[in-house]
């Protein structure tokens, strides 16, 4: 959850890398609260997309060659 404490907060609004997973939930929160003027359904749905686009191409780019990796190193596990 984006619920970090206030020292981080200010450290991150500073420029501070974000260093664990809640902080890094913290800092998309802040970025998709900056985009959205006036909620409504349009707006949500976009942040959705744009979400699943990112997580889709974030997998394809780094998650499955990652995993490819291993699997020649340590063998399958699916016969």
């Amino acid at each position: 959850m984006p619920y970090i404490n206030q020292k981080r907060r200010e450290e991150i609004y500073s420029g501070s890398r974000p260093e664990t997973a809640g902080e890094l939930n913290f800092v998309i929160t802040l970025a998709i609260c900056d985009y959205l003027d006036h909620p409504a359904y349009g707006e949500l749905n976009e942040v959705i997309g744009v979400l699943e686009s990112v997580k889709l191409e974030f997998c394809r780019r780094v998650v499955f060659p990652y995993e490819d990796t291993k699997l020649a190193q340590n063998g399958d596990v699916y016969k």
